[in-house]
């Protein structure tokens, strides 16, 4: 079995279908694999995934891979995957099957406290990231903070929780706007990043489509 890192969080009708899309993501990354699986869901939010056939251990790895893994080992200077719980003026806390508090000298992010950090990045509550833990305090890993400076320096994102990537591509349909983005790129299952095209305004794009989804929306201006 494989915990994913990524957490469902939604209630109702939304749930369900967050589960449907799950499971379809799960076969198309294990559908090449003499495989069964089976898709459940813990109490704290994370999704488990059971495999079982010739090529479990290869689909196991991959799905590790693919979404990062929830532990309860841990080992100083490694690298996991924990999804934004909270923050404050002491740093973040990630959920990675336990809390783990990443302080604000280890986000490594430039200037500004935790909350100004988070927003000038877009991350949203719940963002899978990963970070290194270390007995004597974690920090973010150097992967996650070039992906996050990475996103700074194109022409700009909307970043958006609470959705399915579907969800979020029917959104910006809606509100007239397909033109004005690349693509919409998946974070974790129910947190993706809207890509802008050069010319496109992120924060008009988030006050456009924001009457039309009940999420978290967060810009990255370049």
């Amino acid at each position: 079995m494989v915990v994913l890192a990524t957490k469902l969080y939604v209630e109702g009708d939304a749930r369900e279908r967050s589960l449907d899309s799950l499971r379809s993501l799960v076969g198309n990354d294990l559908g090449d694999l003499d495989v069964d699986f089976d898709v459940g869901l813990r109490g704290d939010g994370f999704p488990s995934v059971t495999v079982e056939g010739e090529d479990e251990v290869v689909a196991r790895n991959l799905l590790r891979e693919t979404w990062g893994e929830v532990t309860d080992q841990f080992e100083d200077g490694e690298e996991y995957v924990g999804t934004l719980e909270s923050w404050d003026e002491d740093g973040f806390v990630l959920d990675a099957g336990t809390r783990v508090h990443i302080p604000a000298d280890g986000i490594g992010l430039g200037q500004g406290t935790p909350e100004q950090i988070r927003k000038r990045f877009g991350l949203v509550q719940h963002l899978p990231m990963r970070f290194v833990y270390g007995e004597e305090g974690s920090r973010l890993a150097d992967d996650e903070r070039d992906r996050l400076y990475e996103w700074t320096r194109g022409d700009g994102r909307v970043n958006v929780n609470s959705a399915t990537r579907a969800e979020v591509r029917a959104t910006v349909n809606r509100a007239g706007h397909a033109q004005d983005i690349v693509t919409v790129e998946r974070l974790g299952l129910l947190e993706q990043s809207i890509v802008c095209r050069e010319g496109t305004d992120p924060p008009g794009l988030l006050a456009s489509i924001g009457k039309y989804v009940p999420a978290e929306l967060l810009c990255v201006v370049p």
